[in-house]
Parts: C-alpha cells; structure tokens; sequence
C-alpha cells in the first residue's frame, strides 16, 4: 500500500519540520511549502490526501488557500487548520471557507495525529 501524502503549509521552518518528522515516523509520505502560493502549487502537483494549512502564511492567507482549493479547484481533500488564531470568528470563518478541522498552536503531537487519522478515515469511507 502507498504511504498516505499530507501537504504541510507552514511558513515557521521549525514547525513545519516538527510535524513532518513526527508525520514520516508515523509512514505518511509528507510535503512541505513556506508560503500559500506554493501550497497551492503543490497541492495541484502533488494531489496530497490530506492538508495542512497555517493561516497565517506569505503571499496568499490559509483562507484564501482554502477557498481556492475548494472553489476553484472543486475538491474535497481533508484540510486541518492550523493557527495560533483562536478567536471563535476565525474558526467559523475557517469553516465557511471550507476547513474541516480546527487546531490552535500551540498543540499537542498525539491530538494532532488523532485528528489526521480522523480526517483520512473519514475521506476514505466516503
């Protein structure tokens, strides 16, 4: 079986580099992108399973993301947002823009493992 791919967009190295190790030790195929513009790039290039995204990201915001992914792309890949936003507007915005799930920062590894697993169950019995 092909290792699951998770797209990680995260502008903060150290983050995105924490989560890709810990992703890759769980056998998930990872990749990363520092900024909403090569997240975007990359997620049409690669058509990962699942989706990482920051909201606070360079170039293009994780809601944009979000919603060009949604709207323009017409898919449905899972997408967790990740944000050390945690005023209730920006989650229901996140969620009108078309995430599927929530995180703040800062976050524990196991929960954040629990609800990609969640996630891609989820994706795959539908």
């Amino acid at each position: 079986m092909n290792a699951q791919k998770i797209l990680i967009i995260e502008d903060e190295f150290d983050i995105a580099q924490l989560i890709k190790h810990r992703l890759e030790l769980e056998g998930y195929r990872v990749i990363t992108a520092a900024d909403g513009e090569d997240g975007l790039a990359q997620f049409i290039k690669e058509r990962p399973d699942l989706i990482l995204l920051d909201l606070n990201l360079p170039k293009i915001n994780g809601y944009e993301v979000c919603r060009r992914i949604r709207r323009d792309q017409h898919d449905d890949t899972p997408i967790l947002m990740l944000t050390s936003k945690s005023e209730i507007t920006d989650r229901i915005i996140g969620r009108v823009k078309g995430a599927d799930c929530y995180m703040f920062k800062p976050f524990e590894a196991g929960q954040l493992l629990k609800e990609i697993k969640s996630l891609l169950e989820t994706a795959n019995d539908q």
